[in-house]
């Protein structure tokens, strides 16, 4: 069986277990602290790594939904080599927006939140876009691409039910997109019991959204 040693809070152990999770795919879940054997493990010392069945480490997260997708059925898969680049790169285009929703979500005053969310709301502006009526990104179907952006529609989401404030009011087509998403019947196995508790303190508290 994969293991997974990550964590709670990081959104790239979340697009790992949502791929596993999407691909029926067991797992087991190790949570990392400054104790355990994670920085010892990986090789750039980040979060997340799959431990494989046959003992090999793998690690970035980018790398190990790639090879998921590959060495497991399920999900779309597309057919011409234009359109495996294309799901590729905006699977990687949502990954590379992690860090600018969580300088966002973390930012301590109106000024610094401002600055974060610029950056941001352009990758929501691409999005808006690219998205049409359909209720995945590439049509019907689930894909690399959704399961890529779910750790983003499903914080965006919490961030909402905590505080009221929403990322996506000026992007209907997103808002559209994370509803579908988070009715995935398994969404919430992606993450801890207590990710909520763990998200809200570490994300809505003494932050600038802790009092909008």
């Amino acid at each position: 069986m994969l293991k997974v040693i990550s964590f709670k809070i990081c959104p790239f152990f979340q697009y790992v277990t949502a791929m596993l999770k999407a691909k029926h795919i067991p797992f087991e879940v190790e949570y990392a602290d400054f104790n355990n054997c994670l920085f010892d493990i990986s090789p750039n010392g980040k979060a997340p790594i799959v431990i494989t069945e046959n003992n090999t480490v793998l690690f970035d997260a980018d790398a190990i939904v790639s090879y998921l997708d590959k060495q497991y059925s399920g999900l779309l898969q597309p057919r011409s080599a234009e359109d495996i680049a294309l799901l590729e790169a905006w699977a990687n285009y949502g990954s590379k927006q992690y860090v600018p929703q969580c300088s966002t979500m973390r930012s301590v005053d109106e000024a610094e939140f401002k600055q974060h969310w610029a950056v941001f709301e352009k990758a929501l502006i691409n999005m808006e876009k690219q998205l049409g009526s359909s209720v995945f990104f590439f049509g019907d179907e689930l894909s690399r691409v959704d399961i890529a952006w779910l750790p983003i529609l499903h914080r965006a989401w919490l961030v909402e039910k905590t505080t009221g404030h929403d990322m996506f009011r000026d992007f209907p087509n997103v808002k559209r997109w994370q509803g579908n998403i988070m009715q995935l019947e398994w969404l919430m196995e992606t993450v801890s019991e207590d990710f909520e508790e763990v998200f809200n303190r570490f994300y809505l508290s003494n932050t600038f959204l802790s009092n909008v």
